[in-house]
């Protein structure tokens, strides 16, 4: 190992003691063909076809999570998500199979995490998936609070990361806490009050290390050592009541004597010190009534590094954690992310499988699809290295070259025209990330060749844009991605309940990134297309295309607020948009759009699909993001979810990840084409493909 490597993960170099938190482990179970049989009693043998690749994943899920011990601990995280996901994809087969007396028996066996043998502490229940979720959602905890424990917190990055592991343990725990312990009967550290507790200590970690970010502000300010004292409080809140709800429980005392007898000195300190060093510093700022401290819970989620960091990596993390809104999953769109998106282990295919696009190009007339911008080719690498070369030193430039090699090779890869419209789309959001992670470093003005970003008119491609701006680059990123939204629409096959909801979906999204793109045109002066009113003109569009949808949607559980208002006034208002001002002259109000508006403005009518096991699945796996992303009943107090964005770039699936200190192209989740390797060991039976 190195000692870049040694320094960032060696806990043995961290001045302050932190506290982490063991994984529950468990018995092998067999789960692929008990679970397939029921599919095959209850559904048929056709829908059990239809997933069978996803049990396949889920028994070699859980076959790695319990018998892999060579896995890092990243790698363990990512194993458990899709674990958790995939659980909630076969969650109501359970139910099924209580009432099923033919169900072959599938009996969890797990251990309590605080014992060192697996002796005196056990819970085993048959068909209980809610005790296998409770201890997924332990060990998620317990791996991000041991991710969080590696980190050397002597250098900014490793306070930053480590901030980021506490949180998402932290949260881990509250959903562990008030939802899954309560409905299950096992051992002491899947009760609620030991979720609770375990909750309180990790976001007290987490506010310990940003009280550390905070300090190192050095403002004299009375607003500042307002915050700073809050913190103090903050931090000495957590502590205490992590202490006080073991020291109110006679078995939680002992079993956390029996586990390790420092932890609640540990708990007991650390609260009076931060208690008294809040009361020290409230006595010497203004009152707390003569500042406007905002919720602390709103700052948590945004991982801000210190203003003094260290290198240059920090100055790049940063970049892609400052709008962290637009990774916080949407309300609408949660149906295209997990069964489209690359990240995910399962994709849509042909109707052997999980079957919602069409071989062919629908032949719907209420959908219409965007043409996207074109660009110049665009050589970003030797001009983002020349920059750091100039104003840095050439050994920083090779500490970060990583970066500038996969910005550049994502830019090649998204102006591809032979590329799948579906991957194309990974490729942008991939793309998008990464010049905010860059965009701190514009304007280069002191670059020797600045890059020179050139977009065409997705309406008149005989304008173009000429600029340094990078704006200009994200604001024509952000338009074909809301612009292959509504090709994605266009290809699925509505006659069907899952097609429909796709398409929906995909206008959804694209109505999302528009909604983006109305901001960051704001600050590029560029072509028509790009411009605040005809994006709300493609947004108003869009909106009528998914009511019009949506009139012909079976379940009204999946409306939105749109179909409220009639399809035709919906059109009618986007038609006018497309009338007035700079709009009525260009090219597309003379002919594509105007045309298109006029034959929609029509009325509605119903079509039903059938629903099978497969809609079952994927609704369960659109729970599961949800429930993870925070968007579930009270945890709107984090609306970061439980996987803040720093984390992302220790994982396998992003385009850039942190090795040795540095940033660095991740070619393996940067693979542009579909493989079999999103996750951990083998996958050779799990079914990845699209059309």
């Amino acid at each position: 190992m190195s000692n870049k490597k040694q320094r960032l993960l060696n806990p043995n170099t961290n001045p302050e003691e932190v506290l982490a938190v063991p994984v529950k482990q468990s018995d092998p179970v067999e789960l692929y063909r008990p679970l397939r049989n029921l599919v095959t009693r209850i559904y048929s043998e056709s829908n059990a076809e239809k997933v069978e690749s996803v049990l396949e994943t889920l028994n070699k899920c859980r076959s790695d999570m319990v018998e892999r011990g060579d896995l890092s601990l990243p790698m363990q995280r990512d194993c458990l998500i899709h674990y958790f996901k995939c659980l909630c994809m076969v969650e109501p087969l359970f139910s099924d199979a209580d009432s099923d007396a033919d169900s072959d028996a599938i009996v969890f066996v797990w251990y309590d995490a605080f014992y060192s043998e697996h002796e005196g502490g056990v819970s085993s229940q048959r068909n209980s998936i809610q005790l296998e979720m409770a201890a997924v959602l332990f060990n998620l905890g317990a791996i991000c609070s041991q991710i969080g424990a590696s980190f050397d917190r002597t250098t900014a990055l490793g306070r930053h990361l480590a901030m980021d592991a506490f949180i998402a343990a932290a949260r881990f725990f509250m959903k562990l806490w008030e939802v899954h312990a309560k409905e299950v009967s096992a051992t002491l550290d899947l009760s609620p009050l030991f979720a609770e507790s375990l909750h309180c200590l990790f976001y007290a970690q987490a506010l310990e290390l940003k009280l550390q970010q905070q300090q190192n502000n050095n403002s004299s300010s009375a607003l500042e050592k307002n915050r700073c004292a809050f913190l103090f409080e903050s931090v000495s809140a957590h502590y205490e009541r992590a202490y006080n709800l073991i020291l109110g429980d006679s078995a939680a005392i002992d079993h956390v004597l029996a586990f390790d007898p420092t932890w609640i000195t540990h708990l007991l300190k650390k609260g009076k010190f931060f208690r008294e060093e809040a009361r020290q510093r409230r006595s010497s700022i203004l009152p707390k009534s003569l500042t406007h401290e905002p919720p602390f819970s709103s700052r948590l989620s945004c991982a801000i590094l210190d203003h003094d960091a260290e290198s240059v990596t920090e100055k790049l993390v940063r970049g892609t954690c400052r709008r962290l809104d637009l990774w916080i999953p949407k309300l609408e769109g949660w149906y295209l992310d997990v069964v489209l998106s690359e990240d995910t282990p399962f994709k849509i295919i042909d109707g052997r499988k999980l079957a919602i696009l069409s071989s062919s190009s629908s032949s719907s007339s209420h959908i219409l699809a965007l043409p996207l911008k074109k660009s110049e080719p665009l050589d970003l690498y030797e001009s983002l290295r020349n920059y750091f070369v100039v104003n840095y030193s050439e050994s920083v430039a090779k500490r970060v070259e990583g970066v500038f090699e996969m910005v550049n090779k994502l830019r090649s890869e998204m102006l591809r025209d032979d590329l799948p419209v579906l991957m194309r789309r990974d490729c942008l959001i991939r793309y998008f990330k990464c010049l905010c992670m860059i965009e701190p470093l514009f304007p280069m003005t002191t670059s020797p060749n600045p890059p020179i970003f050139v977009w065409y008119n997705a309406f008149n491609p005989q304008e173009n844009s000429s600029q340094h701006n990078i704006h200009l680059e994200k604001a024509s990123v952000l338009f074909n991605l809301g612009a292959l939204g509504s090709h994605i629409a266009l290809s699925c096959d509505i006659t069907t309940l899952q097609g429909q909801r796709i398409a929906i979906n995909a206008l959804q999204d694209a109505a999302y990134w528009f909604l983006i793109l109305t901001h960051e045109a704001e600050k590029a002066s560029a072509t028509i297309d790009l411009s605040i009113s005809c994006t709300q003109m493609l947004r108003e569009i869009i909106t009528a295309q998914i009511a019009d949808l949506e009139c012909r949607f079976p379940q009204p559980r999946f409306v939105s607020d749109s179909v409220g208002c009639p399809v035709s006034l919906l059109y009618r208002k986007a038609f006018e948009l497309s009338a007035l001002g700079p709009l009525a002259e260009t090219r597309p109000v003379k002919s594509l759009i105007p045309k298109y508006l006029g034959s929609n403005l029509i009325t509605c009518h119903n079509e039903f699909a059938p629903v099978d096991v497969t809609e079952e699945f994927i609704t369960g796996y659109c729970k599961a993001v949800r429930f993870l992303s925070g968007h579930c009943g009270a945890q709107h107090e984090f609306p970061a979810g439980c996987q803040p964005p720093c984390l992302d770039l220790l994982s396998e699936a992003g385009p850039v990840m942190i090795k040795d200190e540095n940033l660095v192209a991740n070619l393996r989740g940067s693979n542009i084409s579909i493989g079999g390797n999103e996750l951990p060991g083998d996958h050779s039976n799990m079914t990845t493909d699209i059309i």
